[in-house]
């Protein structure tokens, strides 16, 4: 575990004021059972609301993704590695599902995004052709939660073309007006405007649009465009792993991996291209120079909302979540986003547009933060950590 935090600064597009962390939680508080399975631990950060940490299960192997059903106790959770699972979060039971598609799983790929569509479960996970090269997929089964089983699921759309890589599949699935997903890069290298995020005929480094049964939406933006894929909704993405919608403006925001810093956060607007590579607020990682041109002195890009510029020692980021429970009033409408090599739960306060960095939670573990989801029923805030053997753990109410 790191005992202290550099100092790590993010831009927010309107107001690029610099906006320090400091460590808020007690790394070395201890523990307490009660009721049986669940460990608790006091915690006291600089925020409104106080809270307690609870491990609602253990043994976790790599999760990747949270959801819940919509009524009860029973959270899906994805292990990169394959497993599916059903968690009960109040016994702390964990049930693998059959039926789950087989993946490819090496790297940064395999078993990644669930969204519950009761009976539907929608998943994304990497796939492999018969040469060996591997994409982003998004599938649908049948739940059955009683019988802890993936029903019929069916391959619904795979971001072509496949690529020899095992990085940056991005894979965060959204259910709103369609289904969204997210498409890494594969981390293409070649900076400049051949690059496979800047090439609308390439449905990677983008954000997809489909229909629940994974055809194309009529009102998609490059359907009149003989050159691009229709599946795509916005490009010039690096690794988006984060996607969630405003719960009052029905906004569609994304955290998305820089380079060497470049971290993002965006709004994402039909048709639109983020810049990657061509313009970018990070650099390289082997020189330090600067990719692309600033994005904010072009016309043709949408600008971040929020950035970690190079030398500021960045945010990568990963899953994220509006908050609309009713557990911690003063969190309502704040933006939670997990970081992984910065190893805490980011907090951000939301006004329109315009971001502002609060405190770190959860600082000082270790804990690289994969995923945050809030549970409908109780606001009880849901991190999932990213190692070997690792709990799920809540937030609630002091």
């Amino acid at each position: 575990m790191m005992s202290a935090w550099p100092l790590t600064v993010g831009r927010p597009m309107t107001n690029p004021t610099d906006v320090g962390r400091r460590a808020v939680l007690a790394a070395g508080a201890s523990a307490i059972s009660i009721a049986g399975c669940l460990d608790r631990t006091a915690d006291e950060p600089a925020a409104d609301d106080r809270f307690v940490l609870e491990e609602v299960a253990d043994g976790l192997d790599h999760p990747w993704g949270v959801d819940f059903l919509p009524d009860g106790d029973l959270a899906v959770v994805t292990e990169r590695g394959g497993r599916l699972l059903l968690v009960d979060t109040e016994e702390g039971d964990v049930a693998p599902v059959d039926g789950a598609p087989e993946v490819a799983a090496a790297g940064q790929g395999g078993l990644l995004d669930p969204a519950v569509d009761p009976p539907w479960l929608y998943l994304t996970y990497s796939v492999a052709n018969d040469d060996g090269e591997t994409a982003t997929a998004v599938g649908r089964g049948r739940l059955d939660a009683g019988e802890a089983r993936l029903e019929s699921f069916e391959r619904l759309h795979v971001a072509e073309p496949f690529y020899d890589s095992d990085g940056h599949y991005g894979s965060r699935v959204v259910l709103d007006d369609a289904v969204y997903v997210t498409t890494g890069d594969r981390q293409f290298k070649e900076f400049g405007p051949g690059h496979v995020s800047q090439d609308r005929g390439d449905e990677n480094g983008a954000t997809l649009r489909l229909e629940p049964d994974g055809s194309i939406p009529a009102d998609n933006p490059f359907l009149d465009d003989p050159e691009a894929a229709d599946a795509i909704y916005s490009y010039g993405h690096r690794n988006a792993q984060g996607m969630t919608v405003h719960p009052e403006t029905g906004e569609l925001w994304q955290s998305e991996h820089g380079e060497q810093d470049g971290d993002e956060l965006n709004v994402i607007e039909a048709g639109g291209n983020y810049g990657w590579p061509i313009t970018h607020t990070g650099c390289t990682y082997d020189t330090g120079e600067p990719v692309g041109e600033e994005p904010f002195d072009r016309a043709d890009v949408v600008d971040p909302i929020y950035y970690w510029e190079c030398g500021s020692g960045g945010f990568p980021p990963a899953g994220m979540s509006f908050y609309d429970g009713e557990a911690f009033p003063d969190w309502r409408g704040d933006l939670f986003v997990g970081t992984l090599a910065g190893e805490y739960l980011g907090r951000f306060s939301v006004d329109g547009r315009a971001v502002t960095e609060r405190e770190p939670l959860l600082s000082g573990r270790g804990w690289r933060i994969r995923d945050v989801a809030v549970a409908p029923e109780t606001g009880h805030l849901y991190v999932a950590v990213d190692d070997r053997d690792v709990p799920l753990v809540r937030l609630v109410p002091e």
